[in-house]
């Protein structure tokens, strides 16, 4: 019997944004216990590019301009591509939302544990590359590990 994967593949956009001292920019989710970049699912009909300042803007209600794409990452496990953008900003005040109760900056090696090890893999990328990252990034997503956590 064959197995059928669904076609669809989801396509997710993140940025990383860097304050002058080259901390990054983290939201803290309401809904779970991680920290992860501005970002999330593209809307239909959307473009990455527009969709990550979307995600930015309703996560954090800072503006922000696309400065270049860091990189695509492909995760198979969950049928997904991710666009990853250099970002920064052009006017707002960081502002809490319903999806973030806390939006800090943070050096590289000081990024809270209960974050994304795939998006800290990301924003690595960004600071090692002036290049786009092509790569596959597999296993479990962060909610997915976190909810492995509290089942032990």
């Amino acid at each position: 019997m064959e197995h059928q994967l669904n076609p669809k593949i989801q396509a997710g956009v993140f940025a990383v944004i860097f304050d002058n001292k080259q901390r990054v920019l983290l939201c803290h989710r309401r809904d779970h216990d991680l920290w992860n970049l501005p970002g999330g699912v593209l809307e239909k009909g959307e473009a990455p590019w527009e969709g990550v300042r979307r995600e930015v803007r309703e996560e954090t209600g800072l503006e922000v301009e696309v400065v270049r794409l860091t990189g695509i990452y492909y995760k198979p496990e969950q049928n997904e591509v991710v666009f990853s953008f250099l970002c920064k900003i052009t006017k707002g005040e960081i502002t809490l939302t319903d999806e973030a109760d806390r939006i800090e900056y943070f050096e590289f090696q000081e990024i809270p544990s209960n974050s994304s090890p795939k998006q800290i893999e990301r924003i690595k990328d960004v600071l090692e590359s002036e290049g786009c990252t092509m790569q596959t990034q597999i296993g479990p997503s962060a909610i997915e590990m976190l909810k492995n956590k509290n089942q032990v």
